[in-house]
């Protein structure tokens, strides 16, 4: 603790500054009577759904059919009252300007309802993303250390919820959960993409998916991998049109894509079953079945030879 008090004397006039910038910078606040939907809730919403997507794996252990209905039963019921308050929320952000007397929690219980409904078919797609998991990395040593210790399962397991609720129209909180994640992870996967069953991203970091990506079954990405935009479309006056038209590229079924390459351009369309390999930028579609490498790469290494001379090595 400062022992000088004389200095805290400047305290006041150093929030009265402060203050006069919420009046400057309006855009850093939110100074209204409505809460924003609250991260800490948010992250407790996802916690809970890994428990009902994934039961014994997490916090509660030893569950069994005699017992999971009881267990997940409550998750549940907590989930609806979470959802419908934070959903609550963020619509009202968005509509309580124009309609400053709508009822959002009218409006947010259906969609939360809506998206626990879709709960089982998620299930039954990361059954899909689980296996080809395993399949496709031979370090795997079973589905359960997929589940625990893979960065790139936890990720597409935020993406798959939050894509759901992104379809119902939610704003706000489908981006915190896959935020969530990318701060996890590394690994920026955009709630409105759309992506296959059987997807495997292994290793991970630093692959980014952008909003309109639309990605087949059966798909396989490594680390750093960029699918994004390669231009972006402007009005009249020159500022960037907001909004999902399609910018980002398409990969269709049983393509892999290895790591640090680039696929940019909404008209960009990756063939089914083409491979794509290691630090390749493209910005062009390629047809089915289709191979693309850079050119053979020279490695020269220089060394103390007794001649001093430099020496190559080709890979």
């Amino acid at each position: 603790m400062a022992t000088d008090i004389r200095l805290k004397e400047e305290l006041p006039a150093i929030t009265d500054q402060l203050i006069e910038t919420y009046t400057e910078c309006s855009r850093l606040n939110h100074l209204a009577h409505e809460p924003l939907p609250n991260r800490d809730a948010v992250a407790d919403i996802v916690s809970d759904l890994f428990e009902v997507l994934y039961p014994g794996y997490g916090k509660r252990q030893n569950l069994h059919l005699g017992n999971i209905g009881y267990y997940v039963g409550s998750l549940i019921d907590a989930l609806h009252d979470k959802l419908t308050t934070q959903m609550a929320r963020a619509l009202r952000h968005e509509l309580c300007q124009e309609n400053p007397h709508i009822d959002c929690e009218k409006i947010a219980q259906p969609k939360a309802l809506e998206f626990l409904r879709r709960l089982p078919e998620i299930r039954k797609t990361l059954e899909q993303d689980v296996d080809a998991a395993f399949r496709g990395d031979p370090a795997a040593r079973s589905h359960h250390e997929i589940i625990f210790c893979y960065p790139g399962f936890e990720a597409i397991t935020i993406y798959r919820v939050a894509h759901e609720i992104h379809r119902l129209g939610v704003p706000f909180i489908p981006r915190m959960m896959t935020e969530l994640a990318h701060a996890k992870t590394g690994i920026d996967i955009h709630p409105g993409a759309t992506i296959g069953p059987g997807f495997f991203i292994d290793h991970g970091t630093g692959v980014v998916i952008g909003e309109t990506c639309h990605i087949g079954r059966n798909v396989k990405l490594y680390q750093g991998v960029t699918l994004g935009a390669l231009s972006f479309t402007k009005d009249d006056s020159g500022a960037l049109l907001h909004g999902a038209y399609k910018r980002h590229p398409t990969l269709e079924d049983g393509v892999v894509v290895y790591a640090n390459a680039t696929i940019l351009g909404g008209q960009t369309v990756i063939g089914a079953r083409s491979v794509i390999g290691s630090n390749v930028w493209l910005t062009e579609s390629v047809p089915p079945d289709t191979t693309v490498v850079l050119e053979k790469p020279k490695l020269r290494l220089k060394g103390a030879k007794p001649a001093e001379m430099p020496f190559t090595y080709e890979i």
